[in-house]
């Protein structure tokens, strides 16, 4: 064949194919599911978080380590220009209070079927079912493909591969090309957790909090810091709140819970000095410190018996100790560390050992927090690859 190969139909995929289209090449477009955009579509089911809208300097701090390599990407495909590339597939937006970008209707489902209309009209060309199984072994360059109707050669000018990580394998996202790149001599840092629960054996006082979620706290672990909201579940804690410290987590820090963010140590200890009379220690506590149920309960799970001096209860109420014992499994977290390491690529994310094959999206070694960072990472790594991929096929 000739002209342009996309293999993967999530995000990255479809970005990298919209931007080939463009710029006036014929793009063929393969998923080894039965449709398009699996996983976009399962993190729509509780609302499309499209983005979030905040200067680029704060926004790419919540890409870590990788945020230097992403830096051109994310410039060049910041949060304004997420929103307007989804207001003209016909979607209106909307940002909540605390930043985030969703559409109004809420779902995935009628940005990608405009979407997919779209790229439709510009002549893509797609086939469901369609997996990659490498490389042709005689060093020719032919991509390998397992169809419905048997195994297929491909030779296109140039490929971008978004074949997602390895987290929701269910959705496409089985982190097999892995096995593939490393028969290839290609380097892939192993895959880990990231955006994850956290595995917390409660005792049986807790099965009531199950379900509740943890509010108006602070979470601690390693350097990393977070407000948010988690739930407790019979598994342990998880949640948005929690989700950006899985980098620390992961790598066996301990967790700590701040129940009173918004009331300073000195405040807290002066509260619980008060006299108390005959009044129990728990009740005292509840008196004077404002604690939701489920923030009590965690307390008393972690810290019973509770410290009678006013300033060490103040200290634990501070930076409250949970116990845990890590990230749940990977096919359970919402997104994946590990991939192909930039160092691999070169500045338009072309493999340097394989030239003309780009890579994009999950499969990159990058990690985000959830509230928009992980889609608009996709698409501007998508977009970013494909423009590389169709000067590539201009220049001949």
């Amino acid at each position: 064949m000739s002209g342009a190969l996309v293999i993967g139909g999530g995000p990255a995929g479809l970005m990298a194919a919209d931007a080939l289209l463009s710029a006036g090449h014929a793009v063929m477009l393969a998923d080894s599911k039965p449709s398009l955009g699996r996983k976009l579509l399962m993190a729509g089911k509780s609302g499309l978080n499209l983005t979030k809208a905040e200067p680029l300097s704060e926004f790419l701090t919540r890409y870590g380590a990788a945020a230097p390599a992403l830096r051109p990407m994310l410039s060049a495909f910041p949060p304004e220009e997420v929103m307007h590339w989804a207001e003209g597939l016909g979607q209106s937006l909307f940002t909540g209070s605390t930043g985030r970008v969703f559409p109004h209707g809420m779902k995935a489902s009628p940005l990608l079927r405009a979407w997919l209309a779209r790229l439709d009209g510009m002549g893509l060309e797609r086939h469901v079912r369609w997996r990659w199984t490498g490389w042709d072994e005689k060093g020719t360059g032919a991509v390998s493909m397992e169809t419905p109707d048997g195994a297929l050669r491909l030779t296109p000018d140039v490929t971008v591969l978004a074949l997602g990580g390895a987290s929701w394998a269910r959705l496409g996202s089985d982190g097999q090309w892995a096995g593939i790149f490393r028969d290839a001599g290609l380097p892939v840092t192993p895959f880990a957790p990231a955006n994850a629960g956290l595995c917390v054996d409660w005792s049986a006082h807790m099965k009531a909090q199950f379900g509740a979620p943890l509010k108006g706290v602070a979470f601690h672990a390693g350097d990393l810091v977070s407000r948010g909201e988690a739930v407790i579940s019979a598994r342990g804690l998880e949640g948005g709140g929690l989700y950006p410290l899985s980098p620390a987590l992961r790598e066996g820090a301990a967790l700590t819970v701040d129940l009173c963010p918004d009331v300073e140590l000195a405040t807290l200890t002066k509260r619980l000095s008060r006299p108390r009379g005959k009044q129990s220690l728990s009740n005292h506590l509840r008196k004077v410190v404002t604690l939701s149920p489920a923030s009590r309960a965690l307390l008393m799970e972690c810290a019973r018996p509770l410290p009678e001096d006013p300033a060490t209860l103040a200290a634990l109420l501070k930076a409250l100790p949970v116990p845990h014992s890590g990230l749940r499994p990977i096919d359970e977290a919402i997104s994946v560390a590990g991939g192909v390491p930039f160092a691999a690529l070169d500045a338009g994310l072309m493999l340097k050992a394989r030239p003309g094959v780009f890579v994009a999206g999950e499969m990159l070694d990058w990690e985000a927090p959830t509230g928009g960072y992980l889609l608009t990472g996709c698409l501007a790594t998508g977009l970013w690859a494909g423009r590389a991929a169709a000067e590539r096929l201009s220049r001949g």
